[in-house]
């Protein structure tokens, strides 16, 4: 069994957002209006605010995971800088090896990599688009994280060129998967039935 009990998942992806008091803490969306019923973004209340609504604070979610279980952790939005990496640096330390940084945000990803340079970063993009390498590598990522529908082999070697690997979102088919693991990309981040191998593909 692997690092988080599901066969063929080694790994999770968490979304990270900051509170109003500056905490970093687990929500996907902007606001709590889908999931939690509440119309107010995730940044105009306070963490303590949040936790009775099920939304946990990056700190808890990590002490939480196994130790070996490798960790796309996304930062969405701006703002992340010294508590963000201060959470991270004292969960994790100074260069995990089985945990990277993740945004869409090149800023973000420019900020917290100041504070820790031996952490790992990928650039998120919705489309492989030429430049997106070129921001990736000018950040100093080592990875680009893009729509899986945007991977083909010619951009694989366009990416490896540049000192870059591929990793893939949002897969939901195991021939999907299976393609890409062909392929060459070192990670995928999937929904659930992309594990199932009996899963009509």
């Amino acid at each position: 069994m692997l690092a988080t009990g599901i066969p063929g998942c080694d790994g999770v992806e968490l979304d990270v957002r900051l509170s109003r008091d500056g905490v970093p803490v687990l929500l996907h969306d902007a606001s709590l209006e889908r999931v939690q019923g509440r119309e107010e973004p995730v940044w105009e209340l306070e963490a303590t605010q949040l936790r009775p609504l099920g939304i946990p604070s990056l700190e808890e979610v990590l002490a939480a995971l196994p130790d070996d279980a490798f960790l796309d952790i996304e930062l969405k939005g701006e703002g992340h800088g010294a508590a963000t990496a201060a959470v991270l640096r004292a969960s994790l330390g100074r260069q995990p090896d089985r945990a990277v940084i993740s945004s869409f945000e090149a800023g973000t990803l420019a900020s917290i990599r100041k504070r820790l340079p031996g952490w790992g970063a990928w650039l998120n993009v919705a489309d492989l688009e030429p430049s997106a390498l070129t921001t990736a590598a000018d950040l100093g990522c080592t990875a680009v994280s893009c729509g899986w529908r945007s991977i083909t082999p010619a951009r694989i070697r366009r990416a490896r060129a540049a000192g870059l690997d591929l990793a893939a979102w949002i897969v939901r088919q195991p021939k999907t998967f299976d393609r890409l693991a062909a392929m060459g990309v070192v990670a995928c981040c999937v929904e659930g039935a992309a594990l199932d191998a009996g899963a009509d593909g």
